[in-house]
């Protein structure tokens, strides 16, 4: 483990009081992260942790930095396929929820998200289970997976819960193979079969175990990728929640409106809009279908003015058809905290640029530790009322290291002045004492105060 420089070093404390009061040693040995005998794991995970505020990678932090363990031991812990990293976000997870339930009003609706992005490995050739996958963005096939993440909000924090690296469940998509070397009884070849399955029973399968796992919401937002009827009424009647969701114009999706069934576009033609500049132009109550017991299931569907083009527009359903139009509007806002999330993942906190590992168990450990990073400025963010955003706060967690790096250089550079004097002065140590004293007081206020700190 690096170490910790000084007892006023923020970073470290910060890391150390997160660590602490998250129980992150305990986590990671009832996730079956451990070892038998070496350097115990959570060594290893707080290195892996903490590289990124650092701004250096493996290799050169290794080469520097006084440590235990050499680079093998790093990559054969993040490519063990016994590691339950599953289960340590998970458990992380819940306790960061409760801990964060307690700041939120029980009036204010608090939402489990659903949504996937690119985890982008285009320069990669053999990286297993690699898979052409589709970016929404570009509209593009590139090389990687989608990260199919499952998150909790209650509209002030993200807290990500679980996530899954889909390769393709199609055979002809994926450039690599499967691992044969794998063990099948562990939990990394589970992780396998789940990334080659359909995106909605992964999404099915996160959201069983988030709530078996403790994690209550309100509601489940998704985008209109998931919005399909078949996927709507399995949330309410296999998970019993509430769906609100973003819905786009199919040709073969339908909906019962007086007792007949309508495309949206065909709905939207049939409804009165309300007139002038209004934002909310209608809703209307539909039948998405039956429920196990034979019986209708009503929704309320919500048409928004587009704010990008103000001819089109937007149309959003709500399994809960008690709430207000403009209630289901702002509730499925929340959805934009995943997005955030996605952004300062990868633009900050450096997904799937850090390693370039070519197992899967590689690349879900790395994840689950980027994740791990996330949920520590969230949790910094919310118990400290911070006005700066997580970017904001994590450049200043990086300008605090850069500082305390520059101020133990300067402490080298007065030792070695202090040794200097001792040859060329008779080694008279008050001489010295005051050489290096009138040096001290000619520094600028502000490293005059570190170094007396």
């Amino acid at each position: 483990m690096v170490r910790e420089s000084h007892g006023h070093d923020q970073l470290q404390s910060m890391i150390t009081r997160f660590f602490h009061e998250h129980r992150i040693a305990s986590l990671l040995k009832s996730s079956n992260i451990k070892k038998e005998t070496g350097i115990p794991v959570i060594h290893i995970f707080r290195f892996l942790f903490q590289i990124v505020f650092l701004g250096r990678n493996v290799s050169r932090l290794l080469n520097d930095a006084s440590t235990d363990f050499e680079k093998d031991t790093v990559y054969r812990f993040l490519n063990s396929p016994r590691h339950n990293w599953r289960k340590f976000l998970l458990s992380l997870a819940v306790a960061v929820v409760q801990r964060f339930s307690k700041l939120t009003s029980d009036d204010r609706a608090d939402v489990l998200i659903v949504d996937d992005s690119l985890y982008d490995r285009s320069l990669s050739k053999k990286v297993e289970l690699l898979a052409k996958v589709f970016d929404h963005t570009t509209h593009q096939f590139v090389r990687g997976f989608r990260m199919l993440t499952l998150g909790w909000s209650d509209g002030n924090s993200f807290v990500p819960v679980a996530f899954s690296l889909l390769s393709s469940e199609n055979e002809r998509n994926r450039l690599c193979g499967m691992s044969e070397s794998i063990d099948k009884r562990t939990t990394g070849y589970k992780r396998r079969r789940e990334s080659t399955m359909k995106a909605t029973d992964v999404m099915f399968e996160l959201l069983s175990q988030a709530q078996s796992a403790g994690v209550k919401a309100k509601y489940l937002l998704f985008d209109s990728w998931f919005a399909y009827p078949s996927v709507i009424l399995r949330v309410i009647t296999g998970h019993a929640m509430n769906v609100i969701c973003m819905l786009k114009a199919m040709p073969h999706v339908y909906y019962e409106f007086e007792g007949r069934r309508v495309t949206l576009n065909q709905l939207y033609s049939q409804v009165r809009k309300r007139r002038g500049r209004a934002k909310i132009l209608t809703s209307v109550a539909v039948i998405i279908g039956k429920d196990e017991k034979g019986r209708p299931v009503p929704a309320k569907i919500v048409f928004v003015r587009n704010r990008h083009k103000s001819r089109d527009w937007l149309a959003l359903l709500s399994t809960d058809t008690s709430l207000p139009d403009d209630e289901i509007v702002r509730v499925y806002g929340k959805r934009w905290n995943v997005e955030t999330f996605f952004k300062m993942t990868k633009s900050y906190l450096r997904l799937a640029k850090e390693f370039q590992g070519r197992s899967y168990d590689f690349m879900v450990a790395h994840t689950t530790i980027v994740f791990t990073r996330y949920i520590m400025l969230a949790v910094l963010s919310r118990e400290e009322a911070d006005p700066r955003t997580l970017g904001k706060l994590f450049y200043d967690c990086c300008d605090e290291l850069a500082d305390i790096r520059f101020i133990e250089v300067l402490r080298v550079l007065l030792s070695l002045l202090r040794q200097a004097l001792q040859e060329f002065v008779d080694q008279d140590p008050i001489l010295i004492d005051r050489v290096v004293g009138l040096f001290i007081d000619r520094l600028p206020a502000p490293l005059k105060a570190k170094l007396a700190a």
